[in-house]
């Protein structure tokens, strides 16, 4: 994974050359099975809200494994940064996809104030799962 040093110089670099962007785009990608399954009719199917709750935890839990098992370093900034990424990619389906789906578009690009708080909602999902996983590498004793 991301195996740069976190030393004070390395901190002041920019935020994009600190992230370890597959990773990031790879979390947030998997994320979208959640307005997928929406999409496709399944979370109304297998019954609402649990599925969408359920699917919320499932990626939550990849999240938190992928960088509390890696050696991830700076687990707070990638997981908000694959909560953000996440937040743009739905954004994105969603004007995609309601003006075929629903005959209009719909979504936070309707309402500027939505897309950022979409995109708050999202970073804060992001890092309440980067301390989940910093707390499992510090149980697991890893050191950057």
């Amino acid at each position: 994974m991301n195996t740069q040093d976190t030393s004070p110089a390395r901190r002041a670099e920019p935020l994009t050359r600190r992230l370890h962007w597959p990773m990031v785009i790879g979390l947030a990608l998997f994320a979208l099975i959640r307005p997928l399954f929406s999409i496709a009719g399944w979370s109304e199917v297998l019954g609402r809200p649990a599925t969408p709750l359920a699917l919320t935890a499932v990626i939550s839990a990849v999240w938190i494994a992928v960088a509390g098992l890696g050696r991830v370093r700076e687990p707070l900034l990638q997981l908000m940064a694959a909560g953000i990424g996440y937040a743009i990619a739905a954004t994105l389906l969603s004007a995609a996809l309601s003006p075929v789906l629903e005959g209009e578009l719909r979504g936070p690009l309707t309402h500027p104030i939505a897309l950022i708080m979409v995109c708050l909602t999202n970073a804060a999902w992001g890092a309440l799962c980067g301390l989940c996983a910093r707390g499992v590498q510090r149980m697991r004793h890893v050191r950057h």
